[in-house]
């Protein structure tokens, strides 16, 4: 998987008003998957959406898909805490994210769709309705599997350069 410069660029575009936010910096002091930490995860989703849908020649709203990704797990913990309150991380966390996000940053009704529905089919309630909540959901879940199997050993994985 690999973008052209031009597509880095148009994410970068997509993404100026929240990815250097010192509110979405926060998550690079949290770990996400064996080193990574929620910051880069956060950015190895919206490349491989972003990688999807143009492969695919799937039409979408490129501004809701690239900031629902990013701001897919913007909940702004540490899950790995021993505190109670995160022992349902995996069902509780797309609330929070959606919640911060709606706090920090002005999100659509799509971007609030493609946060909540990410966990899916963990969180049967919250199912993708979207082309662009789709699309995240399985991007998350194919970022997430390489990151904790290579990010165990190595720092920074960058998947979808």
């Amino acid at each position: 998987m690999h973008l052209a410069s031009s597509e880095r660029e148009r994410l970068r575009e997509l993404l100026k008003d929240c990815i250097e936010s010192r509110e979405a910096l926060r998550m690079k002091k949290y770990i996400q998957h064996g080193a990574i930490s929620t910051y880069d995860h956060c950015r190895n989703v919206v490349r491989v959406s972003y990688w999807l849908s143009r492969r695919l020649g799937i039409h979408v709203d490129e501004r809701a898909l690239a900031r629902g990704a990013f701001l897919h797990d913007f909940y702004l913990y540490d899950w790995h805490d021993k505190d109670p309150s995160h022992r349902l991380h995996g069902f509780s966390h797309p609330g929070q994210a959606c919640e911060n996000a709606r706090r920090y940053f002005k999100i659509g009704r799509k971007e609030a769709e493609i946060i909540r529905c990410h966990m899916w089919p963990l969180t049967l309630r919250h199912m993708p309705r979207s082309r662009e909540a789709v699309i995240v959901c399985a991007a998350d879940k194919y970022c997430s599997l390489l990151e904790t199997f290579l990010g165990r050993r190595r720092k920074g994985v960058r998947i979808c350069g």
